[in-house]
């Protein structure tokens, strides 16, 4: 007769998968909307954002941006300021005034009204930065990826 004595089984560690970046949560991704009359630069643009992981919707008319706004309530708006229905310069102010210190970041875009004065009338309107077209998308992302940070920081300072 044999006898086989059982060994008591001691359960094993979950299984756990580490980030790259030593654990560190990702970036949460951003909600974003664009407004900008010309479609191909809409679109590339939310291509590219999209591939970075944000959620992003469109609209090509400032009208039509500042109702979006109301029903997707963006993290971020990034319009060109010269556009039918509502400039990009009275949708900034109009979020401004509507969100105060909670309103989206907002980037402004031109590439017809790009002096100095046109500038410092976008700050006076509201905008947090000014691009010039043509611009590198890869200084969107940077914009981005900085408000993401800090957002991150405020959102640890606040918890």
């Amino acid at each position: 007769m044999v006898r086989l004595h059982c060994c008591p089984v001691t359960p094993k560690v979950p299984f756990t998968i580490v980030p790259p970046g030593g654990g560190s949560q990702p970036p949460k991704s951003l909600r974003i909307l664009i407004a900008d009359d010309d479609r191909d630069n809409a679109t590339m643009l939310a291509l590219v954002l999209r591939d970075e992981g944000h959620e992003v919707v469109s609209a090509l008319r400032g009208d039509e941006a500042l109702e979006l706004s109301r029903l997707f309530r963006p993290d971020v708006v990034i319009t060109d300021v010269n556009m039918p229905g509502v400039s990009g310069y009275a949708l900034a102010r109009e979020l401004r005034q509507r969100h105060g210190n909670l309103c989206p970041l907002l980037i402004g875009t031109s590439g017809v009204w790009t002096h100095t004065a046109d500038r410092l009338l976008g700050e006076a309107a509201g905008f947090d930065h000014y691009l010039v077209k043509p611009h590198d998308v890869k200084q969107i992302v940077g914009l981005l990826a900085a408000f993401q940070g800090q957002s991150s920081k405020d959102g640890a300072a606040a918890g």
